[in-house]
């Protein structure tokens, strides 16, 4: 006896396996082991990389007066040691502590009752005078009522800090940063990566600046290894969640 897939599960079959092949291949190559760690790389040759591109005013060409020492535009006549071409390393410092409550709820109402008589039609009436009675013809009512409520209460807080390293100068001289560092413990691996613009002027003496400083920000604090291994449903469970109508 043989049984065929229908070609839905087959393809959805297919699809949840090659998303999980490369993370299965990982683990059993580091079975016994502890979480192999990536190797440092250039990240402008990272797959899917996009160099930023954004508005920026026109560029003011760079005048020498004669006889001077001192350059238009010029910040300190002393080199100034913060980061500002790409290779250069600036911290990052992150300090969120970010909460919210809400709470809403939506109470509704109707009562709807329809009558509708219809004197003649047709001559139905007199055809069927036992089946129809023009005085009631049409008759509904409905009756709705809704209750909807919701809430928030979320917090959130992070602190950290983690050295980025610039890859771009923008045309108006801001600095697009990235940051990448992993950290092993035990049999756990914790990922944190960076990237953002920032200005300059804001990186303080120390070549440090603030989180709530840089735009475009991008802040992701992951990890893989034996508690994310527990605290993550398995594939099959997030497919049955997924593609469950109930």
């Amino acid at each position: 006896m043989s049984y065929r897939l229908p070609l839905t599960a087959l393809g959805v079959l297919s699809l949840s396996l090659g998303a999980c092949n490369s993370n299965v291949g990982t683990k059993l190559n580091e079975l016994g082991g502890v979480p192999s760690m990536t190797s440092i790389s250039d990240p402008t040759k990272a797959p899917g990389y996009q160099p930023v591109s954004m508005p920026v005013p026109t560029p003011s060409p760079t005048t020498h007066q004669s006889g001077s020492i001192w350059v238009a535009g010029a910040r300190a006549f002393f080199k100034d040691q913060r980061a500002s071409r790409v290779g250069d390393l600036v911290t990052i410092s992150v300090a969120l502590n970010d909460s919210a409550v809400m709470a809403n709820e939506t109470q509704g109402a109707r009562n709807d009752t329809d009558n509708v008589a219809m004197t003649n039609m047709l001559g139905l009436e007199k055809v069927l005078p036992k089946a129809i009675t023009p005085s009631s013809l049409i008759n509904t009512s409905g009756v709705r009522a809704t209750d909807g409520k919701a809430s928030i209460n979320r917090s959130e807080q992070i602190t950290v800090q983690l050295a980025a390293m610039v890859t771009q100068v923008l045309p108006n001289g801001n600095l697009v940063v990235v940051g990448k560092q992993e950290v092993r413990v035990d049999y756990d691996l914790r990922d944190m990566a960076f990237t953002g613009i920032v200005r300059p002027t804001d990186i303080d003496a120390t070549d440090t600046i603030a989180w709530d400083k840089v735009a475009e920000m991008r802040l992701s604090y992951s990890g893989r290894g034996q508690s994310e291994d527990l605290q993550q449903p398995r594939v099959g469970s997030q497919l049955i969640d997924i593609l469950s109508p109930f």
